[in-house]
């Protein structure tokens, strides 16, 4: 079987805290991409489900506030634009 080289660009702190979490688990980066690709194949798609950050608590809060009655609500875009101009 011949191996291939596959090349991507990241930045270097993605680089440095993927490998640090890898190695905690006694992974090279190679090797968890090869773990990754083997899995999406298993899984017919990526093996997982794509999400977006978990938000800060300064954002929590206000999504707590909001939930609580609290803070301002608009109904549109313009509604909350129009209250920056006043």
């Amino acid at each position: 079987m011949t191996n291939h080289t596959i090349q991507t660009r990241v930045s270097d702190s993605l680089k440095l805290e993927a490998e640090a979490l890898f190695a905690s688990m006694g992974l090279g980066l190679s090797d968890a991409i090869r773990m990754f690709l083997q899995q999406s194949i298993n899984d017919g798609g990526i093996p997982f489900q794509p999400r977006a950050k978990i938000p800060n608590a300064e954002t929590i809060a206000a999504m707590q506030e909001l939930d609580n009655g609290g803070g301002t609500k608009y109904n549109t875009p313009e509604e909350l634009f129009a209250s920056w101009r006043e």
